[in-house]
């Protein structure tokens, strides 16, 4: 089978300092693949380098057999929707908000949108202002799906969000998979990964990580969350 997203040889210099720096790596296609592993380690990179929203320094990126360097920019970022960690609403309705992104106001497709996203059609004259933190980060979700795409990329979603949105956003998330659609989300939450991930990629300071960094990073990440609520928001990722 053909990977979602595949890795060759790949380097990313930023400001003088090489961010990530993976030799091969593929995606699978279908399901959730999460990318995990502790911040700063580059799975935002890695991320936007599949919705070439960063382009690597040398090497390729494929999307389902295709050099993304050779995709037109614009329709790809509408094949590969990515949702970011924090929800930025633009100015007035519900409505206004999804019309941004959709080329044919199709009422039909809103309110479908807004299911898949876990909100009713009721939202679509809401003022996107007034929306809650984990409402209006749905509604972005609901935005992205409404282009079509045909992967979901997903940064640190619920970064900002409470334990009871967060696992909501998890639970559309999964929908969204389970219904066909691939779905990439970056995490360095253990316990997030777990209730998600039907694959994961662990990242280790801009590279895949061996299985001693694996071990590593595991161990470390259960011992931090001792006490803790498994279900809380995740920190920034860079």
């Amino acid at each position: 089978m053909v990977p979602l997203f595949e890795i060759e040889d790949v380097e990313v210099v930023l400001g003088g300092r090489t961010v990530l720096d993976v030799a091969s790596l593929a995606m699978q296609d279908g399901g959730v693949t999460v990318l995990l592993g502790p911040s700063g380690c580059g799975k935002s990179t890695m991320l936007r380098l599949c919705n070439r929203l960063e382009v690597p320094t040398r090497g390729v990126v494929r999307f389902r057999g295709e050099d993304v360097a050779a995709l037109d920019p614009l329709v790809h970022r509408r094949c590969a929707g990515m949702v970011f960690q924090r929800p930025a609403p633009f100015p007035g309705t519900v409505r206004d908000n999804l019309a941004v992104a959709c080329e044919v106001a199709d009422e039909a497709l809103f309110v479908e949108a807004l299911g898949r996203a876990g909100l009713g059609a009721a939202f679509l004259d809401r003022r996107a202002d007034d929306l809650s933190g984990g409402e209006a980060q749905r509604m972005c979700l609901a935005r992205t799906l409404v282009t079509e795409p045909k992967v979901l990329l997903l940064d640190e979603p619920t970064s900002a969000l409470d334990p009871t949105a967060t696992r909501q956003l998890e639970r559309h998330a999964r929908t969204v998979a389970d219904d066909g659609m691939p779905v990439v989300w970056v995490t360095h939450d253990l316990h997030q990964a777990e209730r998600l991930a039907d694959d994961v990629i662990v990242l280790w300071d801009g590279h895949v990580a061996t299985e001693a960094e694996r071990r590593g990073f595991f161990e470390q990440d259960i011992g931090s969350d001792v006490g803790k609520d498994d279900g809380g928001a995740n920190g920034a990722e860079t």
